[in-house]
């Protein structure tokens, strides 16, 4: 994967993030702020989670409560290079646990 190809994915990802909060119809408050390729979301609860690209090492990080993850593009999506889980999926967890109601984001 070169630079560009990250940046197109990496993007995308973001994208989507923000869409799937946009349209969350739940009674949890979540807000986003990205700046510089880092996107922060904070939830009522003053909780945070954060999820950075990593250019140079082209993969996605996500930062929460329990714990960090990096992720790599393979065939399937961004997945966890310690535990191979989906990033949506983790991303879902994490977001539930911090905010206390279940939330799916895909």
């Amino acid at each position: 994967m070169n630079d560009t190809e990250f940046h197109q994915l990496a993007d995308k990802l973001m994208l989507n993030i923000e869409e799937a909060i946009d349209a969350y119809e739940g009674d949890a408050d979540i807000d986003y702020e990205t700046n510089g390729g880092v996107m922060t979301l904070t939830f009522e609860n003053g909780s945070k989670i954060v999820i950075n690209r990593q250019e140079p090492l082209h993969q996605i990080w996500l930062a929460t409560k329990a714990g960090g993850y990096h992720f790599n593009f393979r065939d399937t999506g961004w997945i966890c290079d310690r535990s191979g889980e989906e990033f949506y999926a983790l991303l879902s967890t994490a977001c539930s646990a911090q905010s206390g109601e279940e939330i799916k984001i895909s």
